[in-house]
């Protein structure tokens, strides 16, 4: 048997790319940043970069999350924990069409990141600027009016399908899983929690049965002791996250 020769397998790039989410105005919304150099120039795309060759998958996405927004990465990803303004951040998927980069045979491993309401984004890299976009309009779908979304314009490489595969992971684990609690900050009401829901999932949840089911659940939500009127009307009980991880039962996402 004839010993391995490296040699004999053609060199390939690894990326980190980035389906950054979070609600603005009650709408869910991605990070897109619109390319500044070759290739896709003047397209729009999702934020990410090339892994450098001293570095783990995870360190390059956290750098990435940071340079682009100034977030620290907490959750699987992270490498160093950092309370206060921090995002989670997890593992997506792998994509390694080879034709998916026109430059060369380049792999990209995608990972998901949360955070609550973030400021505008800064331009970094070679991303000529930054934008928060609705995900609807980045993917031509109906927002929760149910009124269809204008055709989008297409992203650079295969970021439409990356985007769409991070908003269905999101959608699909909040209803079993304590995630859209990352869409808050520390202290929020049941309503801002519903309102996160209606954002992900594009729909309008009747608030009765989404109080009982958030509250019903021990260990998911815990009172703070406070209240706030930052929503306007009464005085709202504010929350923060418990110790349970999931809903059990879930709360399943209705259908559209």
């Amino acid at each position: 048997m004839s010993p391995y020769d490296p040699s004999a397998f053609p060199p390939f790039a690894v990326t980190v790319d980035l389906v950054v989410l979070t609600v603005r105005s009650h709408a869910l919304c991605a990070l897109a940043v619109r390319r500044g150099e070759p290739p896709f120039q003047g397209r729009w795309a999702l934020p990410g970069g090339f892994v450098k060759t001293d570095e783990d998958l995870g360190a390059a996405a956290a750098r990435e999350l940071a340079e682009e927004t100034g977030l620290c990465a907490l959750g699987p990803s992270a490498t160093v924990p950092a309370p206060g303004n921090g995002a989670h951040l997890e593992q997506l998927g792998t994509y390694g069409d080879p034709r998916r980069d026109p430059r060369m045979r380049v792999v990209s491993v995608a990972h998901l990141a949360l955070a609550p309401d973030l400021p505008a984004p800064r331009a970094g890299g070679d991303a000529h600027s930054a934008r928060w976009a609705p995900v609807a309009a980045l993917l031509g779908q109906g927002g929760a009016d149910g009124k269809a979304a204008e055709p989008p314009e297409p992203l650079a490489f295969d970021h439409a399908r990356i985007l769409a595969d991070g908003v269905e992971r999101a959608r699909s684990k909040i209803e079993y899983s304590s995630l859209a609690t990352a869409f808050c900050p520390q202290e929020f009401t049941v309503g801002e929690l519903r309102r996160v829901y209606e954002a992900v999932w594009a729909v309008v949840l009747d608030p009765r049965n989404f109080h009982r089911k958030v509250t019903g659940t021990p260990g998911f939500l815990v009172p703070s002791g406070g209240t706030t009127t930052r929503q306007g009307g009464r005085p709202a009980q504010l929350f923060r996250a418990g110790g349970a991880t999931l809903l059990n039962p879930p709360m399943l996402r209705p259908e559209v």
